[in-house]
């Protein structure tokens, strides 16, 4: 029976709603360890106050098993199956499954023993893994829908770099999802409930590979869109109370790029373009013009990886070419 790629998006979407409510009523009875004081920005204060080996042997193996599984599924897809479809390959749905497999794998690990990857690795390169991955949506995205105001940028490297971004993204965003995911136990704050809504969402984009919803720009750029909510709640519940610089800063973003991939008519983008100026607008009278200084932050953060991202491929391409170019001799003097 071929089953839409759609309707499995849509059916997937219901169902990581419902997980995260799940995570949510789990705040009755989940036992958390004593946690630690918060010690500053780059402190994670959702671990276990002694780090237990044999937890984190667990947690750790449970990790790789998820991300080797979800890359042999990937290369599987782009070697086996290799074209697109309005339905579900037998791929994605054991991609689905695989993944639906190791969020309740993850869940009921949060509740037997609370402690995540985190333990481990600094919230930095969690963090920054999705910011890499938004970048890199950025830079492959360029072609179609431009980096500023609709006009396609010259990155370095041009097109090829682009074309090689495209190709090999899903290993990465795979990764980063991943990673992210097991970085963090489930704990049920907003901050944390909006986080892995965001990482379910973004593992089944990653299980519709070689499907028509994995290109439907609406629902790619719903997926972009969501950082400027889960950033903007988590800056709330934080001391520094950053929400002005990610909410406004991302959705500068989406009125400079975004918003121009999505085929509206001028009228429209204007009009979205006014209620974004007259929210500044409200936000400056109430909170004064100082707010202003924080604006370009994020938006100058990301434009700027575009091109250091393109620059790093494109050393990374030219070095792989040079490699080949020297071996070929070698292995055709060999023959001889």
């Amino acid at each position: 029976m071929r089953i839409r790629a759609g309707g499995a998006l849509l059916a997937a979407i219901g169902i990581g709603v419902l997980m995260t409510a799940v995570i949510a009523l789990s705040d009755g009875w989940l036992t958390r360890p004593g946690l630690l004081p918060d010690a500053g920005p780059s402190w994670y204060v959702w671990q276990r106050p002694q780090r237990s080996t044999a937890i984190m042997v667990g947690a750790w193996t449970l990790y790789a098993l998820h991300q080797i599984g979800f890359w042999a599924l990937i290369w599987y897809g782009q070697h086996r199956v290799g074209k697109y479809s309005a339905n579900l390959h037998k791929v994605n749905a054991w991609a689905l499954a695989f993944n639906a497999g190791f969020v309740l794998l993850h869940f009921l690990q949060t509740q037997l023993w609370y402690d995540a990857l985190a333990q481990d690795v600094s919230i930095w390169s969690s963090q920054f893994s999705v910011i890499i991955l938004l970048v890199w949506v950025l830079l492959m995205e360029n072609d179609r829908r431009g980096l500023f105001f609709g006009k396609v940028v010259s990155t370095p490297g041009g097109g090829g770099v682009r074309a090689w971004a495209r190709k090999y993204h899903g290993y990465y965003f795979a990764w980063a999802a991943v990673y992210t995911f097991w970085y963090h136990p489930m704990e049920t704050t907003t901050g944390h409930l909006v986080g892995f809504l965001y990482m379910f969402l973004i593992l089944v984009q990653g299980s519709l590979f070689l499907t028509r919803a994995h290109t439907n720009r609406w629902w790619t750029v719903t997926l972009e869109v969501m950082v400027l909510f889960h950033g903007t709640i988590v800056a709330l519940n934080s001391p520094k109370q950053l929400w002005f610089q990610f909410g406004w800063g991302f959705a500068t973003i989406f009125i400079v790029t975004q918003m121009h991939g999505l085929g509206l008519s001028r009228g429209v983008k204007w009009a979205i373009a006014g209620a974004y100026a007259g929210s500044l607008a409200v936000v400056v009278a109430l909170l004064g013009p100082g707010k202003l200084a924080v604006l370009p932050r994020v938006p100058a953060a990301e434009y700027a990886g575009v091109f250091v991202l393109a620059t790093l491929f494109a050393v990374g391409l030219w070095i792989a070419r040079r490699v080949r170019s020297v071996d070929a001799p070698e292995q055709a003097g060999a023959r001889h």
